[in-house]
């Protein structure tokens, strides 16, 4: 078997490294041999692998030209030996101070890495892993030291844990594109997944069902934005949301089924407190109302109800981050410990005017906040998973007779409509139509005053309870509006029967 020197001698930029002392990097040479021999021998030993292994695992760089070429061969359906592959390497200088082509038969010589395939390549990628552990802590001991530009040490901090969060998902430093064969694979997937659900969800679930049939589900890498004036029940909706998510994993969990439309979710609420939140989830499923529950008027049937929905949901994956005034970044960063510690499948931020940039754009909140919309969408891609921000709407709403919310009304940023994949409005005409209620009449009032506080009554009791979502931008389906129901005292909101308002004009 040819030295390590010579294996591992820098004719290619990421070879020949050394750790801090002196120490070599971490690398088994001979399991790279005798598991590339093994491929050689049995191209089969490819499709039992228990990760997906890559050229840039191998640390000679000649065992990474050699499995490059292996994996092009098999993608090209051609059987992969020492003769089929000796063409390709005649010229290899690397290969020639091993003795030429002919260390492609010798590696295949024993035949000992077909003993133990699996392990051997196991080993071959952990190790790979320590090799990038070394390289991040370089950086982060190297950029520690740097004192020549601004000192920012949470800076610094945040960047080692995207370094870290990359190795833990077995990524490089190298970004490599997305063959359309694995691309189409995965679409694939998503309409297979439509089709066990009955058709119309392929990703995951909203627990609404008339949502759920107008966007297909919540998709990884999408950024929903949830927008609306105050009073309107955003943070509810959202709640809802990440609950029914949560619950339809655990339930998946408990049950199994063809696919998983649910997932562990995240909701950073810089508004709420984890408890008032809670709270909420709690009175929502106890059907008891909120105000009874924060005031502590509860009958005996009310607490019994709270007890055994509090029980039920004690094993639920969601999981709440109150912390106060976040800056981007570090939310960044709490969703990748999330992710890596829970795998969570689903974020919502609330809200999204209340994050901070990163400071540098602090003189000019349009541009602070198109960073922070930038950077949501950025956290969606990176750890594929939706992301629903909430935001408020400008005052122009209320100075308008339609007092139906429109993409120009989100908040100080039209970078936030051009980063979304989706826009929600959420739009309670009850809530307005209740603030032009006329004075109670009396027996002395005048047949005019009582004929108008009962057209307005008429028409407060048609609007009550209900609401509408306006799906103002799909980037992959069609906008228009999904009726709903809201339940006030419980904050709940629920898909209606549609025929209820079929005399509504709703799409």
């Amino acid at each position: 078997m040819p030295t390590q020197e010579i294996l591992t001698r820098p004719d290619t930029d990421t070879n020949g490294e050394t750790a801090s002392h002196g120490r070599s990097l971490p690398a088994n040479l001979e399991a790279e041999a005798a598991f590339i021999g093994a491929v050689l021998i049995d191209n089969r030993v490819l499709e039992e692998l228990p990760i997906e292994l890559a050229a840039k695992h191998f640390f000679a760089p000649v065992h990474q030209r050699i499995f490059d070429r292996v994996l092009v061969g098999i993608e090209r359906q051609m059987i992969v030996t020492p003769v089929t592959l000796r063409p390709y390497f005649e010229n290899d200088e690397g290969m020639k101070e091993l003795g030429g082509s002919a260390y492609l038969a010798q590696l295949t010589a024993d035949g000992q890495g077909l003993l133990a395939p699996r392990e051997l390549a196991q080993q071959i990628y952990d190790l790979a892993l320590l090799r990038e552990l070394v390289s991040v802590g370089r950086e982060l001991v190297e950029n520690a030291l740097d004192t020549s530009d601004e000192v920012e040490p949470m800076r610094q901090i945040e960047s080692a844990e995207a370094r870290l969060f990359e190795v833990a998902e077995g990524a490089t430093s190298e970004n490599t594109g997305t063959s359309f064969r694995s691309a189409s694979h995965e679409a694939i997937r998503m309409v297979e997944a439509a089709m066990n659900s009955g058709g119309g969800l392929s990703g995951k679930t909203t627990g609404l069902a008339l949502i759920d049939n107008k966007t297909a589900g919540l998709h990884n890498s999408d950024l929903i934005i949830l927008a609306g004036r105050p009073g309107m029940g955003k943070s509810s909706l959202a709640m809802n949301i990440a609950f029914n998510c949560a619950e339809e994993h655990l339930r998946f969990q408990r049950d199994g089924g063809p696919h998983n439309y649910g997932a562990p979710a995240a909701f950073f609420s810089l508004e709420m407190s984890a408890d008032q939140l809670a709270t909420r989830i709690l009175a929502e499923q106890a059907e008891v109302s909120s105000e009874a529950l924060r005031s502590g008027k509860l009958n005996r049937d009310e607490f019994q109800k709270l007890s055994y929905a509090a029980q039920r949901l004690s094993e639920l994956p969601l999981f709440i981050d109150d912390t106060p005034a976040l800056s981007i970044s570090a939310l960044r960063t709490r969703a990748r410990r999330l992710k890596r510690r829970h795998d969570i499948g689903l974020i919502v931020v609330d809200y999204l005017q209340l994050l901070q940039g990163s400071g540098r754009a602090s003189d000019n909140r349009v541009n602070e906040i198109s960073e922070i919309s930038r950077g949501l969408k950025t956290l969606a891609k990176e750890l594929q998973v939706p992301v629903i921000a909430l935001s408020q709407l400008s005052r122009a709403v209320e100075q308008r007779e339609d007092k139906r919310p429109m993409l120009s009304d989100l908040r100080e940023s039209g970078s936030i409509e051009q980063d979304a994949d989706m826009v929600w409005f959420i739009f309670r005409a009850e809530y307005y139509h209740e603030a032009l209620r006329p004075d109670m009449p009396s027996e002395t009032s005048s047949e005019s005053d009582q004929e108008k506080y009962r057209v307005w009554e008429d028409r407060f009791l048609e609007l009550k309870n209900r609401a509408t979502l306006m799906v103002a931008k799909q980037r992959h389906g069609s906008t228009g509006n999904v009726p709903l129901h809201f339940q006030s005292e419980f904050t709940k909101f629920t898909s209606p029967n549609i025929k209820d308002y079929s005399d509504y004009g709703y799409e």
